[in-house]
């Protein structure tokens, strides 16, 4: 197969796309949890979406924090699984907010949640890769989670009769 060279580079692979979204995570997250109660209350009417219309302050802060520390947590690769399925969550909220709002711009932006969403929810099945805090700490755990694939050594392996010349059967 074309390009087969690369697996090699895997978790490098797996590295890049973590930083690089988790930085953009950190940026577009700094504004929102740094920007208090007032924003955290705004934040937080998008869980009005789904029906949750207590404690918006709460709720703003959360997804502000997933965003922001998250973020950081994700390009990191620590507690990988469990904050890429935080974000994956707080992405579904996000769609939500975009495809009820009566802003038109907000309307139209609906993908953009969804796109990061399918990344995160993709990244929850692939996990953080060999270059990952995870991976330091817990390199056991890591382990767990490839697929051995049963070989037979090449000492077990049935020789295949020649004729008496070394050539092919008769």
């Amino acid at each position: 197969m074309a390009l087969n060279f690369l697996n090699k580079y895997r978790d490098v692979g797996l590295l890049v796309l973590r930083v690089g979204i988790g930085i953009m995570f950190m940026w577009h997250g700094w504004p929102k949890i740094s920007g208090g109660p007032a924003m955290w209350g705004k934040i937080g009417m998008a869980t009005g979406t789904f029906g949750i219309h207590f404690a918006p302050v709460f709720w703003g802060f959360m997804a502000s924090a997933a965003e922001f520390i998250g973020g950081a947590l994700f390009a990191l690769g620590f507690f990988f699984r469990p904050v890429s399925a935080i974000l994956f969550i707080d992405m579904i909220v996000a769609a939500g907010m975009h495809l009820s709002s009566a802003d038109p711009m907000m309307h139209s932006n609906w993908w953009k949640p969804v796109e990061d969403g399918i990344v995160f929810l993709g990244m929850i099945l692939v996990g953080p890769g060999r270059y990952s805090l995870d991976h330091v700490i817990w390199p056991a755990r890591e382990q767990k989670n490839i697929i051995a694939i049963p070989t037979v050594a090449a000492s077990e392996r049935t020789p295949i009769a020649t004729g008496a010349q070394g050539g092919a059967p008769t």
